[in-house]
C-alpha cells in the first residue's frame, strides 16, 4: 500500500508516527491530510530514509537542494560533498539532476549516501541515453521514457518530476502569448523539442496512466513539472502557465484516485505582487496538493545573488501556503554550482522556509528565534553561535573580532544597548 492507501483506510506507517512526533503534529490530522491530499510522505518502499519527510498541510515548509553532474562538471565526488552540505545546513531533499556520465551509477551512489529523500527528473536520463543509443534525444519513444521510470523506482528514488503538463495544447498558448522567454524548463524545452520532430503528443501525457502504475507499485511521489513555468517576471501568471496549472491539477486528481500521491511544482520567476495570487490560483486549480515552488525569483537581475532573490520570493510564497521551497544558488543562470553555491543557497531557503513557518504558526517554529533572544540578552556567545543558521561562519566572525570587554562584540564595545540597559533597568 501507499502511504496515501494507508491513510485511506486509517491504518498507520512508521513514517507517518515519526513524522507525526518530529513536527508535534495530531497524528489523526496527519492522516487525514495524507489521504485528502494537502500532504505526502516522500518515502518509495524500497528504501528505508533516515529522515522522513512529510511535505503540506500543518507542517514545516521543507526544502530542495538540487545536485547532480553536467557533462562540462563531472565528478561525482564534488556532487557526493554538495549532498553532504546540503544535508549539514538543513535541505530536507535533494534531486539529482544528472545530465551526463553513467547516470544510473550516479544515482545509485547518491542514493546509498543519502539520508535524506531523493527526487530526479527521468526525462533527462531517456534523453542521454537515446543521444548515446540513438545519435539524438529526439529520437527516444515513450518505451524509453516509461523504462526509465521503472528503473529508477526500482532503484530507490523517492519522488520524480514528471512534465506532463507540456502538451500540444499548452505549449501553443505560449505561441499565442508571445512570451518573453518561451520554455525556460529543461524538461519542458526537450519534450517540446521531441513534440515537434514526432508530431506527436507528449508521451508523459498519453502515457499517465502508465506511469502511475510505477508510482504506485512504489509508493514514488509524483511531482507534476510545470514545464512551462515563467523565466521572466515578464512572463509571469500568463495564459500558458495557468492552462498548463488546470492541466496538472486534474491530473493531480486522477493519480490520488490511483492512490498515489502527488505534488504540484510552480513558478518560477514571478514578481512580488503576484505571488499570492500564484499560490491562490494553485490551491484552487489543484485541490490543495501540496506546492513546489522553484523560488520564486522575484526579479530577473540578481545574478550572482539569486539565492537572495529565491530566498524572498520563497518567504513570501511558503507564508502564503507553499509547502516545499527549491533552493536556488548564487550560480543560477551563469554556471554549473560549487560546493559552496549550495552551502549558500540552502542556507537562505532554510531562511526563508524557517520565518514562513513562523508566520504559518508551525509548532515550535518561533522558539529557536525566542532561544536566540535569551542568548543575545545574557550575551550567551556560545549559544548564540550554536544556534546560528552557519555555526562555523558564526564562530569565525566572532573569533576574527577582538572586543575589549569579552561579553560585547566590537559593534558597540562598553555602549552595548543590551548591557547598557541591564545596568538601567536593575
Amino acid at each position: 500500500m501507499t502511504q496515501l492507501e494507508l491513510a485511506l483506510n486509517n491504518k498507520t506507517s512508521p513514517q507517518m508516527l515519526l513524522i507525526s512526533k518530529k513536527e508535534g503534529i495530531d497524528l489523526n490530522l496527519l492522516k487525514s491530510n495524507i489521504a485528502c491530499g494537502k500532504t505526502v510522505i516522500l518515502n518509495n518502499n524500497l528504501r528505508p530514509i533516515k529522515k522522513s519527510c512529510g511535505v503540506g498541510r500543518g507542517l514545516r515548509t521543507k526544502i530542495n537542494a538540487n545536485i547532480g553532474v553536467s557533462s562540462d562538471k563531472n565528478s561525482i565526488k564534488e556532487e557526493l560533498e554538495k549532498l553532504k552540505v546540503s544535508q549539514k545546513y538543513g535541505a530536507d531533499t535533494a534531486m539529482d539532476l544528472s545530465v551526463a556520465g553513467d547516470i544510473g551509477k550516479i544515482r545509485k551512489t547518491i542514493l546509498r549516501e543519502s539520508a535524506i529523500p531523493i527526487g530526479t527528473v527521468p526525462v533527462y536520463e531517456a534523453a542521454v541515453f537515446a543521444a548515446k543509443m540513438k545519435k539524438s534525444f529526439l529520437h527516444m519513444d515513450a518505451d524509453d521514457m516509461l523504462a526509465v521510470i521503472e528503473k529508477q523506482a526500482q532503484d530507490g528514488v523517492d519522488f520524480m518530476t514528471i512534465h506532463c503538463g507540456v502538451t500540444l495544447s499548452t505549449i501553443k498558448k505560449i505561441k499565442d502569448s508571445k512570451r518573453l522567454l518561451g520554455i525556460v524548463s529543461r524538461g519542458g524545452a526537450i519534450l517540446a523539442s521531441w513534440m515537434k520532430h514526432n508530431k506527436k503528443e507528449n508521451p508523459f501525457f498519453t502515457n499517465y496512466d502508465k506511469i502511475l502504475q510505477i508510482a504506485y507499485k512504489y509508493d514514488v511521489t509524483l511531482s507534476l513539472g510545470d514545464g512551462l513555468r515563467p523565466g521572466s517576471i515578464c512572463d509571469a501568471t500568463d495564459k500558458a502557465q495557468i492552462a498548463e496549472l488546470k492541466l496538472l491539477g486534474n491530473l493531480a486528481r486522477r493519480g490520488r484516485e490511483k492512490k498515489v500521491q502527488v505534488i504540484i511544482e510552480g513558478p518560477g520567476h514571478v514578481p512580488l505582487d503576484q505571488i499570492n495570487k500564484n499560490i491562490k490560483l494553485q490551491k484552487k486549480y489543484c485541490d490543495n496538493s501540496p506546492f513546489y515552488v522553484l523560488g520564486p525569483l522575484v526579479t530577473d537581475i540578481a545574478s550572482t545573488q539569486d539565492h537572495i532573490a529565491g530566498a524572498i520570493g520563497g518567504a513570501l510564497a511558503a507564508s502564503l501556503g507553499a509547502d516545499f521551497l527549491c533552493v536556488v544558488s548564487p550560480a543560477e543562470h551563469l554556471r554549473h554550482p560549487s560546493v559552496e553555491d549550495i552551502k549558500q543557497g540552502v542556507i537562505a531557503s532554510r531562511i526563508a522556509a524557517h520565518s514562513a513557518d513562523i508566520v504559518k504558526g508551525v509548532k515550535g517554529a518561533i522558539q529557536w528565534d525566542y532561544d536566540m533572544s535569551c542568548a543575545r540578552k545574557k550575551r550567551d556567545w556560545q549559544k548564540q553561535i550554536a544556534l546560528s543558521i552557519d555555526p562555523q561562519k558564526a564562530r569565525e566572525y566572532r573569533g576574527s573580532s577582538k572586543p575589549h570587554l569579552s561579553d560585547v562584540c566590537t559593534m558597540c564595545s562598553e555602549f552595548c544597548s543590551i548591557k547598557l540597559m541591564e545596568e538601567c533597568l536593575k
